[in-house]
């Protein structure tokens, strides 16, 4: 392990990299920053399988950011059409994938790369909530986590409207005209969206600027904050208990361990298996099933012809389940009060940290009320999910529901229960209340005793 004595003891040898080392640390603090965030920065001594997914999502930002860079210099963001008819933006994938070196694999990588981002975002956020990863002192944590998720959700919208696929121009229009529910500045802000009337050449040229350029460093900065502020009040653990309040006559936690070597090596095992999986799909699957690139965004974009369906790719489809859930003109349109359902399901998750009133923080010793919820939470966000591929007046289990001679569903008692609307609205439903009751329900939850310290098989 490279503690400071190590890098003391480069420092004093009269060697090449000692002399380097004294050079660089008059200029910059490269040891500080060392013993601060590797060498000297005590993580709790219990993290398990949960907390692999935080590491990981660094590694695909990372892989994204490398991939993006190479797809740019051969990516051309313009909607007009070649001298064979063909999209230019189109056209300029193809040639990446069948003409440059290399070019197939750095696609399916980013592509695939995409989906991956969202999957250990999303186990990554979960994990916060088994172990209370977002109560104080963690707050701020917490919150430059959700915005990490919001443009991250931009990122992947933006960057879903450049292969200009069939998918991508009518994904892009049904998701900018959204802006137009809202009262008064909804009609000119789409249209400062989209730079035009219709999404077009403008739209593609701003959405490529901000997928290279603005959002990713947005990303980095956030993340940066992240890490800064998990580094400064310390890693949360499956107990839930501050192992800052137990130390050592020297200030070392008593049941902390260095960042480095021990979870360093640790999470290079994650990574390794990870690289595994994410290989087999970008080798053998890139499509994921048609989930991670769908069917009709092989086809060039055509703004003359309509897909049967259109749908959002599987990370967004949760929220949009909420959006298409709200079908009540309540003194404004339907429209207007899915949008808000859409993003609020994204902000109440800010709010978290304020909500929780329960004296434990981890699932470990929460009591059987937490724990009923979170299980209920969960299979309503992943069935929201499911529903949000299927079209409108969707019907579970493929059943036909009866019909009148003009074509309009007979109401029943099945028909009724049976719609995957109906459910849309149920399951949006529990999942705001998960949280606007969680003041209530997580104080009177019977929790098990805290231990001081740390346990761990």
């Amino acid at each position: 392990m490279a503690t400071n004595s190590n890098f003391e003891k480069y420092k004093s040898n009269g060697s090449i990299l000692g002399g380097l080392l004294e050079w660089v640390d008059a200029r910059f603090p490269a040891t500080a920053l060392w013993r601060t965030h590797l060498s000297e920065y005590y993580a709790p001594k219990n993290f398990n399988f949960w907390y692999y997914f935080g590491s990981l999502a660094l590694l695909v930002l990372v892989l994204q950011v490398a991939t993006g860079i190479f797809l740019a210099m051969n990516y051309k963001p313009d909607a007009s059409l070649n001298a064979v008819g063909v999209p230019v933006a189109f056209a300029s994938l193809f040639y990446i994938t069948h003409d440059v070196s290399w070019g197939w694999l750095i696609r399916n990588m980013h592509s695939t790369g995409a989906s991956a981002f969202f999957i250990v975002v999303y186990l990554h956020m979960f994990r916060g909530m088994l172990y209370g990863s977002y109560r104080r002192p963690r707050e701020l944590i917490w919150i430059f986590g959700v915005v990490i998720f919001l443009c991250l959700m931009a990122e992947a919208f933006m960057g879903y409207l450049l292969p200009w696929g069939q998918m991508s121009l009518w994904g892009a229009q049904v998701i900018v005209n959204l802006f137009g529910a809202i009262p008064l500045i909804g009609d000119p802000l789409s249209i400062w969206v989209r730079g035009d009337f219709v999404v077009g050449d403008a739209t593609l040229n701003r959405f490529f600027a901000f997928h290279v350029a603005a959002i990713p460093l947005a990303l980095i900065g956030l993340v940066v904050a992240h890490l800064l502020a998990l580094h400064e009040v310390g890693s949360n653990n499956p107990d839930g208990v501050e192992i800052k309040e137990v130390k050592n006559e020297k200030g070392i936690p008593l049941d902390g361990i260095p960042f480095h070597p021990y979870y360093t090596v640790k999470d290079i095992v994650g990574v390794v298996v990870f690289l595994m999986l994410f290989s087999v799909v970008v080798f053998f699957m890139p499509e994921g099933g048609g989930y991670f690139l769908e069917y009709n965004n092989f086809f060039q974009a055509d703004p003359m012809k309509t897909p049967s369906h259109i749908a959002p790719v599987w990370y967004f489809t949760p929220f949009y389940s909420m959006l298409r859930a709200m079908v009540w003109d309540l003194v404004l349109p339907a429209k207007f009060w899915g949008v808000v359902a859409m993003g609020g399901g994204v902000a109440i998750l800010a709010l978290l940290p304020w909500l929780d009133r329960s004296p434990a923080k981890s699932i470990r010793y929460r009591g059987p009320i937490f724990k009923t919820l979170l299980v209920i939470f969960v299979f309503c966000f992943l069935v929201l999910g499911y529903l949000g591929t299927k079209v409108p007046g969707f019907y579970l289990f493929g059943y036909q529901p009866a019909t009148n001679p003009d074509g309009s569903i007979v109401f029943s008692p099945l028909n009724y229960l049976l719609s995957g609307d109906l459910i849309a609205q149920v399951f949006t439903g529990y999942y705001f209340l998960f949280f606007l009751t969680m003041p209530w329900w997580s104080k009177i939850d019977k929790c098990k005793p805290v231990p001081e310290r740390v346990t761990w098989k």
